[in-house]
């Protein structure tokens, strides 16, 4: 009994002393949410300046893999993405904390947001201050599509599957299953040539634990569960169990980021309670008036972090008025719901992909991978031109202009920290 005492003293004691010793990369995690603006394919050009070239946490190669992988998982692609660097810097315990630093941020802002709407309505939430922060946002996906197209683009076939993966998506992004297809037919395509990358060492078998995998399924069957009990039978808060349930499923199956997520978001709490058999047969489900998931879907386009926080917001507005505790409640339920399914997936699946990408046919399917994710960027970064003010001669036109163009230059040639161009992007909304 004694040792047992000792030894979890001990491995607590080593615990604590790693954690201190990440506080450098935590700190850098903290900083990084707080000004990490334009969605997951925005926040790759930060990535890229923050833990690739300034800390050395990751290497290029190594970040383009984390987010090839990622396009494969439905969830919060770049919630992912940052969270296999601290998996990589500190295993599992750093893996958590990284997830938490990056999420919690973003999470507090829109969920204190919900109690805002609900005292004042949306009217008095616009303001100007952030009106040139979706260029400055496509500045850095401008400039992560350039970095990734330097790494991973080397030769023909890379180029076609680029351009046609840049085409594709372009014209239907707001189709969810165009990101996965797109990823695994470009795995697929680099496979047809015998010269690339000779398979020359027998692979041993390892074990695959499957603990993970497990709880997500048990997880995603008990929560579908209690939410039809609590339907069927009635229950006081059955709202809150309804609520998991819509999240985690959302997270378990959304590919293609904040951008799929937002329009079921819509059809589930907006669109869906006005049917007529809907109205006929449970009339007391989730109903959020559109007005106020707009603004939310709206404000937090305009706050750094995971676009995924949404979840937050509309778990506070969902349970309104239930009073303000389980306005709170709400909050938090639409937070770990959408977010914890993103994380049991990674720590199943890396360690299953480490291994299965030593084989030929996977590893030969990265250089495809990789390919098509370089053409959703420059997809994502036309995309986005689309709703910026730049097609007519004015004053304004032409600051968006120069916020695009400036934010891609500071970061491909100079050293000036990214929050300091988030800031000069705030003050010139803030005169203009």
């Amino acid at each position: 009994m004694v040792e047992s005492d000792l030894y979890n003293r001990f491995y607590y004691f080593i615990s604590i002393l790693i954690l201190i010793r990440h506080i450098p990369f935590l700190k850098a995690v903290l900083l990084h949410s707080l000004t990490a603006f334009g969605g997951p394919q925005g926040h790759l050009g930060m990535m890229m300046k923050t833990f690739v070239d300034k800390r050395k946490d990751v290497t290029k190669e190594e970040l383009m893999e984390y987010v090839s992988f990622c396009q494969l998982l439905p969830g919060a692609s770049s919630t992912q993405t940052l969270t296999l660097i601290g998996y990589k810097r500190g295993g599992l315990l750093l893996a958590i904390i990284t997830l938490l630093v990056w999420i919690l941020p973003a999470c507090i802002l829109m969920g204190s947001l919900s109690f805002v709407v609900s005292m004042i309505g949306k009217d008095n939430l616009k303001s100007s201050v952030f009106q040139f922060i979706q260029a400055m946002a496509i500045g850095f996906l401008a400039y992560a599509a350039f970095k990734a197209f330097k790494i991973s683009i080397n030769n023909l076939i890379t180029k076609v599957i680029m351009l046609i993966a840049l085409a594709v998506t372009f014209y239907f992004f707001k189709i969810p299953w165009v990101f996965p297809t797109l990823v695994i037919l470009g795995g697929i395509a680099t496979n047809f040539s015998n010269k690339r990358i000779p398979q020359k060492e027998t692979i041993k078998r390892r074990q695959i634990k499957w603990q993970n995998i497990w709880i997500f399924v048990l997880i995603f069957i008990v929560a579908g569960f209690l939410s039809e009990t609590a339907r069927t039978q009635q229950w006081e808060r059955r709202k809150a169990f309804n609520l998991f349930e819509n999240f985690y499923r959302f997270g378990s199956f959304v590919f293609g980021g904040g951008d799929v997520l937002i329009p079921l978001i819509l059809d589930q709490y907006v669109a869906r309670p006005t049917a007529a058999h809907i109205q006929k047969n449970n009339s007391n489900v989730i109903k959020i008036e559109r007005e106020e998931l707009l603004t939310g879907a709206g404000i937090v386009r305009a706050i750094p972090g995971p676009v995924f926080s949404i979840a937050t917001f509309t778990g506070g507005i969902a349970l309104q008025d239930q009073g303000k505790m389980m306005q709170f409640i709400g909050c938090v339920i639409g937070t770990i719901a959408i977010f914890l399914p993103s994380l049991l997936l990674i720590l199943f699946f890396w360690p299953v992909w480490q291994y299965l990408k030593k084989y030929v046919v996977v590893y030969r399917a990265l250089e495809g991978i990789n390919a098509i994710v370089v053409g959703i960027m420059f997809a994502g970064t036309l995309y986005l031109l689309k709703d910026i003010f730049i097609t007519q001669f004015s004053l304004y036109s032409f600051l968006n202009i120069g916020v695009i163009i400036g934010t891609f230059l500071i970061l491909q040639l100079t050293k000036i920290p990214p929050p300091f161009i988030v800031v000069f992007c705030l003050l010139l909304g803030w005169f203009f």
